[in-house]
Order: C-alpha cells, then sequence, then structure tokens
C-alpha cells in the first residue's frame, strides 16, 4: 500500500540496468560500451588518422576516468583536459596515454604540468617562458602544441602574433613545437562561411610555420561537429567531444555515423500524496491542482542539477509514462503530478523507478529535450549534472 489507499500497480517497464548505489536513491548510469563504440565509429569515419578524446569536465559529467579507459579502448590515440588537475587525475589512476591541455594554467603551475608528463598548449608569452624554465630545471624537452586563434578568439595566439610566437616556441630552449591546433567557433552550423574563414586562416598558419622551419607532428583542428563533417579539416587527428558520448553537436549532425547515447538518469519516488483539488504545492505555491490527484517526490533537485528553471516545465518517465513536473524545484527535491493519465498502467507508488534522462518502456526523455526546453545546448545539461549524484558505470574498465 502507498498510504494512499490505492493498490501499487503490476511492475512498470523499466529502464535502469542496475539498482541506485545504497546511499542514495538518485543516481546516473554510463554505459562504457557505448562510449567505446561511438569512438571507434568516430575514428573510422574521420579522414584522419588519429583521434583525440575529450574527457574534461568530468568526462563531460560521465565520469573522467572510466570515460577515458572506455575511449582507449575505441581506439583513441590522445586525451584531452582543461585542467592541470584533471590531467594529473588520469595519471594518478594509471593512464598514460598521450594527454593535451586545452588551455594554458598560471604560469606557476608549469612544473606540475610536466611532472604529470602533459602536453601543454601554449599562445602566451609568459607561460611559454615559464614552461621552457621549468623544463630546463628539469633538464627534459616538452613538447607543446601551439594553439592559433583563427577566430575563436577566446584563447590562442591572435593572427598578427602567429611569427612571433612560433619563433617564440621554436628557439625556446627546452620545448619542441610537435603541434599546431585551432578550434572552430561555428562548426555545428554546416552552412556558415565562417567555417571556410577559419580554415583559411589555420592554412596560412601551417603556411607560416613551414616558412619558418617548423613541421609538427600533429595539425588539428575539428572538434566533434568537424569530425562529423568537415572531412576536408581532419589533418592529422581530430578531437571530439560531445560526440564520444553519444551526443549530437546539432540535431542530424551525426548524419550516418552510429551514436550511442551513454548517460541515462533515475531516480525513486520517495513519497506519494494525496492533493485535493485546488491543492498547491512546494515553495511560492506555484502550482495548484485542478482535480483530485496523487503528487510524487524525487529526491533530486537544483543542487543535483535538475535546474529550477524546469519548474511547472519538465516531464520525467514513471511507469513508461511521461509525467509533468509540478511547483517549484527545490534544492533537494521536486515533484511530479502521478495522476496525469492514471488508469493507464496503475497508480505509481513509493519506490517506482523515475527517469529523468534516458529511456523506460517505449518513451525516451533526452538531453536534447531538456536543452531545448531551457534554452541551451545539451553539453550543459551532462555537465552540470552535479557531482553528489553517484555515477554507477556499466561494463567496461573502470
Amino acid at each position: 500500500m502507498t498510504g494512499t489507499g490505492v493498490e501499487p500497480h503490476p511492475p512498470a517497464p523499466r529502464g535502469a540496468r542496475a539498482g541506485p548505489p545504497h546511499q542514495r536513491a538518485t543516481w546516473v548510469e554510463v554505459d562504457l560500451a557505448a562510449i567505446t563504440a561511438n569512438v571507434t565509429a568516430l575514428k573510422a569515419q574521420a579522414a584522419a588518422p588519429r583521434l583525440m578524446a575529450v574527457v574534461k569536465a568530468d568526462g563531460y559529467g560521465h565520469g573522467m576516468v572510466p570515460a577515458a579507459r572506455a575511449a582507449l579502448a575505441g581506439g583513441a590515440d590522445w586525451l584531452a583536459v582543461a585542467l592541470v588537475e584533471e590531467g594529473r587525475t588520469l595519471r594518478e589512476a594509471g593512464i598514460d596515454a598521450p594527454v593535451l591541455l586545452l588551455t594554458e594554467p598560471p604560469p606557476a603551475a608549469a612544473g606540475t604540468l610536466l611532472d604529470a608528463d602533459l602536453t601543454a598548449s601554449v599562445y602566451t608569452p609568459a607561460f611559454t617562458e615559464a614552461l621552457d624554465a621549468a623544463a630546463g630545471q628539469r633538464g627534459l624537452v616538452a613538447d607543446v602544441h601551439v594553439k592559433l586563434d583563427t577566430g575563436m578568439r577566446r584563447v590562442g595566439v591572435p593572427e598578427g602574433r602567429w611569427e612571433e610566437a612560433l619563433r617564440r616556441v621554436r628557439d625556446a630552449s627546452w620545448l619542441r613545437l610537435t603541434g599546431l591546433w585551432s578550434h572552430f567557433a561555428v562548426a555545428d552550423e554546416p552552412d556558415h562561411p565562417y567555417i571556410a574563414r577559419q580554415s583559411a586562416a589555420f592554412r596560412r598558419g601551417l603556411d607560416l610555420a613551414a616558412t619558418l622551419g617548423i613541421r609538427p607532428e600533429l595539425v588539428h583542428l575539428c572538434n566533434s561537429a568537424g569530425t562529423l563533417h568537415l572531412p576536408d579539416d581532419h589533418h592529422d587527428m581530430v578531437r571530439p567531444g560531445l560526440s564520444i558520448y553519444g551526443l549530437e553537436p546539432a540535431p542530424g549532425l551525426a548524419g550516418s555515423t552510429p551514436l550511442r547515447p551513454a548517460l541515462a538518469w533515475y531516480s525513486r519516488l520517495a513519497l506519494v500524496k494525496a492533493v485535493p483539488a485546488g491543492g498547491s504545492v512546494s515553495y511560492g505555491l506555484r502550482w495548484t491542482a485542478d482535480r483530485d490527484t496523487l503528487v510524487g517526490t524525487v529526491p533530486a533537485g537544483y543542487a543535483d542539477g535538475v535546474t529550477r528553471a524546469l519548474t511547472n516545465r519538465g516531464e520525467v518517465l514513471v511507469a513508461g509514462r511521461r509525467m509533468p513536473m509540478v511547483g517549484t524545484v527545490t534544492m533537494d527535491q521536486f515533484l511530479v503530478d502521478l495522476g496525469h493519465d492514471v488508469g493507464a498502467g496503475g497508480t505509481p507508488s513509493e519506490g517506482d523507478e523515475v527517469c529523468l534522462i534516458g529511456a523506460q518502456g517505449d518513451e525516451r526523455v533526452t538531453a536534447e529535450q531538456w536543452a531545448a526546453l531551457l534554452g541551451t545546448i545539451n553539453y550543459e545539461i551532462v555537465c552540470t549534472i552535479g557531482g553528489r549524484v553517484p555515477r554507477v558505470h556499466l561494463g567496461g574498465d573502470r
């Protein structure tokens, strides 16, 4: 019994492949075999011989170390991170594949970067000089990749200073320029003219490097979107991030490349209560029942990545059916109107599975659907699932 006087329904369609961890009834499942398969598929269709898997931001919320291992199992040649701390975590986990640091850390971190055996991206005089000095102190020659700004204007060497920067690295005593790279701003918009402008600018950078006697071993430009539809810009290596996790940079962009979403997010109903017609719920009483209904409490809130903007807007799956989120999303819980379409499969009850992102029966809620509802991108949805939500990794080497 649920305490509402209604008998529990027959077993609901299951989505989760694993039960929740003991400490919490809200969890994320990550299918590592999907990451491996996605990397294999991306590398197979790439015109470049090498693939760098981007695993920064805790593997886009999937768990950095397991994601990195799964990507390497799928054929990734390199890994990429944003922070020295991320690279060091990979090393401490026993991962010895080449790791590129995508952004410069503060100059004082140059020695830590080298001690972790990371390959630095360089683009400022201060960091280049600090890295050269730190390498000299250790008596080693450090490989670096120079990042050219071809129009993203976020980080990288601006075009007017390319020659100066290339000469600085070429002439450094303890640095070896082994890579040149840049980053597309609008590769997820296949017909945008800015793509061609950036591509042409990057090729000018390669030509300039050649005139200076620099012929790097690795040239790379393409992110996930570029990997999927810009083969002429693949050069020596592609650099997918989002797509290795089975998510598309833009709708339909994967084309014929098979991608399988690796992440699903589940919870369980913690409590089910009867709410009479005219009854209101949660902070601010922002939702009022228009008929007698049941409301379920789900133990996940905005501290976990269920953003408050989903208040009275989002949907989850319960018993294989879409159920509306009602009332204000709070820090640790949100509420679901379980009276919606009651009778199609019985009445939900405490302990029943709730699917926030993923599949349950024949229904599916996707990160893309959340993103469309919230006016953002699927990257943000998966990356902002909070660290206190346990990740359960299925298959692969964890």
